[in-house]
Order: C-alpha cells, then structure tokens, then sequence
C-alpha cells in the first residue's frame, strides 16, 4: 500500500463538503498507518521466528 498523499492547494473547495477531500486523505493515512504497523509487526515476529531457529 502507497502512503497517501495529502490533497494539492486548491482541491479543497472549503464549502464544508462531506466528505471533503482532507476527511478522505485522513481515512486513507489511517487505514494506511494501520497496515505499516502491522507489516512492522509481522516483520518483527518473522525476524524472531528466524533468530530462534538459528
């Protein structure tokens, strides 16, 4: 998954619009922090898998 970027100056119209573009790149930071901490995470649990079996 590609780390969102965030909206270019003038994509968001200001006019209170659901949903604006910034909830949208917000939902996608989330959901996109929330898959790097678990790719971390198996990661780490992969790394103890293999120093164990050493």
């Amino acid at each position: 998954m590609e780390k969102p970027t965030p909206p270019m100056d003038g994509e968001c119209c200001e006019s209170e619009c659901s949903p604006c573009v910034w909830d949208t790149y917000y939902e996608e930071m989330h959901a996109w922090r929330q898959a790097e901490a678990e790719r971390k995470a198996a990661e780490a649990a992969a790394d103890d898998n293999a120093g164990q079996q050493s």
